[in-house]
């Protein structure tokens, strides 16, 4: 599944014109550019080498992941996609849940997407599984496991309901935007529980 993300995201990509790539991502601070860096940079990852990144980066993440940006971003666009290309097979992973590669592509993908008017089908299975992930991880880590406790999250297209307290409820791909802090989703969803997303993202 990670692999057949990266192969959609690689053929949205080669389709942009290169001025595309400096439009503001949803990742505040990052370019589309800057996205898809990260991507090239995190499928590279193993899990030695993310405890010594880290270690480098006085285990700040924000300073690790900006590192891994400049040394994985291209000349151009161009040089940017063939990384990618070249590593879109790979099977390497920090250390996390093989789970995290899914929310990696699946959310990033969103990133790069949404801002460029672009839409994907994504597997239903693959947005769950990460949506899961995401709500099963501290907040310290990136994840929401703390929302849970304030709300109730209903796929309207997925088989899924978790969380206790006032619902949210709307497509999964937008429930796991919105634990992801992505606040452009919450116009997504409806019901009393997207006032505890609004806060907590």
């Amino acid at each position: 599944m990670v692999h057949a993300e990266r192969a959609a995201l690689i053929e949205d990509l080669a389709r942009l014109d290169e001025d595309r790539w400096r439009e503001p991502s949803l990742c505040e601070g990052w370019t589309v550019h800057d996205v898809v860096a990260h991507l090239v940079d995190t499928a590279l990852t193993t899990r030695i080498g993310f405890v010594v990144g880290l270690a480098r980066a006085r285990f700040d993440f924000d300073r690790q992941n900006a590192v891994g940006v400049e040394r994985a971003r291209g000349a151009d666009p161009q040089e940017t996609l063939r990384r990618l290309r070249r590593v879109a097979t790979r099977t390497s992973t920090p250390p996390a849940p093989l789970d995290s590669r899914l929310v990696e592509e699946v959310v990033h993908g969103e990133d790069i997407r949404r801002p460029l008017g672009l839409t994907r089908p994504y597997p239903t299975q693959a947005v769950v599984r990460a949506l899961l992930l995401q709500t099963r991880t501290p907040a310290s880590f990136g994840g929401a496991k703390e929302l849970l406790n304030r709300v109730r999250l209903t796929a309207t297209d997925a088989d899924l309901a978790i969380g206790t307290g006032p619902e949210a409820t709307g497509p999964a791909l937008s429930l796991l935007l919105a634990v992801s802090g992505r606040r452009v989703a919450l116009d997504d969803l409806s019901g009393p529980g997207v006032a505890a997303l609004t806060a907590g993202s």
